[in-house]
């Protein structure tokens, strides 16, 4: 069985993609920011040979817009809050594990994924903690039916915390990595590189 990784983003247009970043920075800083960080994640993680990767799209429509990377299979997101989306998405790919990741994380590289990959050998979920209490991956082995995260209170330092709930027991952990959401996320990831 292959395994699949699944990249939610939405189509890059100004003023339509981090809205709580634009609100800091500016929407045409953030709209850089956001269409400069999906390249570099697709470049990446979209071709390596250990997974299937899939690019989930909203709106819909995007998945045939004319831009994204040759050879990527593209979906559509559907309707619903973020969970249900999600959970669409992970349960609806062929037979295998199946993670899915944001595409606001800076400092994530196919060692993350690979690592992910491998928790769900031994677990039947693996979660991707971030420091703001959310999380940048969820990933299911799939031999049982996946939870529903109705509840989940996003963009939230609760979102880790109800989505464990939700899921139960069994679950992994992948390394705390951080997703972009804020200026101030900006400016401390900025720092972080600045470090020696």
């Amino acid at each position: 069985m292959k395994r699949h990784l699944i990249v939610f983003a939405k189509r890059p247009r100004q003023g339509r993609v981090k809205s709580r970043l634009a609100r800091d920075i500016g929407p045409v800083a953030a709209w850089g920011f956001y269409r400069q960080q999906l390249a570099r994640l697709l470049r990446r993680l979209g071709r390596d040979p250990r997974w299937v990767c899939w690019l989930a799209l909203s709106p819909d429509p995007a998945v045939r817009d004319r831009g994204w990377p040759k050879g990527l299979r593209r979906i559509g997101q559907g309707q619903g809050d973020l969970g249900r989306r999600m959970i669409r998405a992970l349960g609806q790919r062929p037979p295998g594990p199946a993670v899915l990741i944001g595409s606001d994380i800076p400092d994530i590289d196919g060692s993350h994924i690979a690592a992910a990959f491998e928790r769900l050998r031994r677990h039947e979920a693996v979660l991707g903690p971030s420091g703001d209490g959310g999380y940048w991956l969820i990933g299911f082995r799939r031999t049982r039916r996946l939870p529903a995260l109705d509840g989940v209170r996003w963009s939230t330092a609760q979102a880790l915390s109800d989505t464990r709930a939700r899921i139960g027991t069994d679950i992994g952990y992948a390394a705390i990595l951080e997703d972009i959401d804020t200026g101030a996320d900006l400016a401390r990831w900025k720092a972080g590189r600045k470090a020696p």
